[in-house]
């Protein structure tokens, strides 16, 4: 897949996602063990592009830390870092990942296209025009702001109408606050790589 911003092209192979989880691991373990962050100078080199990115970190099925940029605000190489570590130790959700559970957690890597706001004429009008499988959403309004990344809905069933719903109630609104004139709301699409199992084999995840 091919990531379109507004000026460029920047395609992430089979190959560039598995360096991009490798240093996600990398990044928390280095962090730690030694509470420092990890410096890679060929890394940075070859991921220095701004784009968005998620890191998403899961223990026996269940999530157990999620962070990242929704927006190009960030290199890359800088991004997967960041989000990484604040994925594993700055998550309110959840308590700090402890070193002891690195053998036991699997890193997820959504790199992400630049969000675009959905124009309707009425809120019926996003049920036709959000594809699940293809599109993460954000909504937001002058009281909150919520994402969910693109694998969400497919994990838990939703339909367009759902997910709308619940990235309402993500960015603390109610849950119908999609359909409210005065609330913006975005999608993107993303680059999923993961490992298969703790520290195992990375794959792109296909929606």
């Amino acid at each position: 897949m091919i990531l379109l911003y507004m000026n460029f092209e920047f395609k992430i192979s089979d190959n560039d996602g598995e360096i991009l989880v490798k240093m996600a691991r990398s990044s928390v373990t280095e962090y730690l063990q030694n509470h420092t962050k990890i410096t890679d100078h060929e890394f940075n080199s070859k991921f220095n592009v701004n784009a968005g990115v998620f890191v998403t970190i899961n223990k026996e099925g269940s999530l157990r830390g999620c962070i990242g940029y929704p927006l190009p605000i960030k290199k890359l190489s800088d991004g997967i870092i960041d989000s990484s570590i604040s994925a594993a130790t700055k998550d309110p959700r959840f308590p700090e990942i402890n070193i002891n559970e690195l053998n036991d957690i699997v890193f997820e890597v959504t790199v992400l296209t630049q969000p675009t706001e959905i124009n309707v004429k009425q809120h019926e009008d996003y049920l036709s025009m959000i594809k699940i499988g293809r599109d993460g959403l954000i909504v937001e309004n002058r009281y909150g702001s919520g994402l969910l990344l693109p694998q969400v809905p497919k994990e838990f069933g939703w339909n367009v109408e759902q997910f709308l719903s619940y990235t309402s109630e993500k960015a603390g609104l109610d849950k119908n606050a999609w359909k409210d004139h005065n609330t913006k709301v975005s999608r993107f699409e993303g680059i999923i790589f993961k490992e298969e199992c703790p520290n195992g084999k990375v794959v792109r995840e296909i929606l």
